[in-house]
């Protein structure tokens, strides 16, 4: 039966160490939550609401955005636009899916991993969306990569990313400093691989009069990312003033709301590339074909399943794993 009484929070020193973040020392939820009691919580002022929340609204800001250009734009007949729907339906899912982690990841020890196994499958969804769209999009006679190399590697790097990012949660309690460098490399070079284009572009503007508007757009997602990744890194504010930031202002919530507003800035300016080089696009690339696109998305996601499934398995069935997790 549906309790609607909220659960109670806790000390740092009151849930087991593979909950605890580091500068935050109030505000945990029991690490034993019903589903319902997770859900109650995102009404609740934890130190995981404002996480929940600056990726649950941001998904629907982009579902709204996914469908008025699904209106504006003609996705059956122009196959030049199918790199962007790959690319916006997983802007759509990587943050739902975060959300979805947060606030299910105090059912128990186990769950959190899971939850988290979906979070980074997402990740490498939109990590193979974005190289998809950049690379199509900045593709030029002046671009040392080939076409044919990009086409090879779309599927390979996020999955890498994927693998690594599930993989660094295991030694996350026994060796937090190697999970955490682990953790933030997974992140850190799928998105230098899909912004080489991007790069390059910029290089070629370095101190010349740019007479292109969407130049200050590209640098604004850039800032952002690099911001995104140094705010994960870091532990900053919290580090430096444990317990000031509990519930409002601590690096995750900064993390999250860095990257969307990252996202956001990307969505921009690939919307303004695919409308000034449409026609250009149209005589010097073939069009990526479906299997190109919604197929890379579908083989994906069934590797990300695949692996979740494995590692998820693996898991429940360590006995060494279940030890650990009664006595913590």
């Amino acid at each position: 039966m549906l309790s609607w009484k909220l659960p109670r929070l806790l000390t740092i020193n009151q849930v087991p160490r593979v909950f605890r973040e580091q500068g935050i020392l109030f505000g945990y939820r029991p690490p034993k939550c019903s589903a319902a009691d997770c859900i109650l919580s995102v009404f609740q002022l934890t130190n995981e609401t404002v996480n929940i929340w600056t990726h649950f609204l941001p998904t629907w800001y982009f579902l709204w955005k996914l469908l008025a250009l699904f209106y504006a734009l003609d996705f059956w007949n122009d196959m030049y636009v199918w790199p962007f729907l790959a690319y916006m339906v997983t802007c759509c899912i990587y943050p739902l899916a975060s959300s979805c982690a947060h606030t299910f990841s105090t059912m128990s020890t186990r769950a959190r991993h899971v939850c988290y196994f979906f979070d980074y499958g997402a990740l490498s969804l939109y990590s193979l969306g974005k190289s998809l769209q950049a690379f199509f999009l900045h593709l030029n006679i002046y671009f040392l990569l080939t076409y044919h190399t990009i086409v090879t590697n779309r599927l390979g790097f996020p999955y890498l990313h994927y693998n690594n990012d599930i993989l660094e949660r295991f030694p996350e309690v026994e060796r937090p400093k190697f999970s955490k460098a682990l953790r933030t490399l997974a992140f850190a070079y799928p998105y230098l691989y899909d912004s080489i284009p991007v790069f390059y572009r910029l290089h070629l503007h370095t101190g010349k009069s740019c007479t292109e508007e969407v130049i200050p757009i590209h640098y604004r997602h850039t800032v952002f990312a690099f911001l995104t990744c140094f705010i994960f890194a870091t532990h900053l504010p919290e580090r430096l003033a444990p317990g000031r930031f509990d519930y409002i202002g601590h690096s995750h919530q900064l993390f999250h709301v860095c990257g969307i507003i990252g996202t956001h800035f990307q969505m921009e300016a690939i919307i303004m590339d695919m409308t000034e080089r449409h026609d250009r696009l149209l005589v010097s690339l073939p069009a990526l074909s479906f299997s190109q696109t919604a197929g890379s998305l579908m083989i994906c996601m069934v590797l990300s399943l695949s692996i979740i499934g494995v590692f998820s398995v693996t898991l429940y069935s360590m006995p060494k794993f279940s030890k650990r997790e009664k006595n913590t």
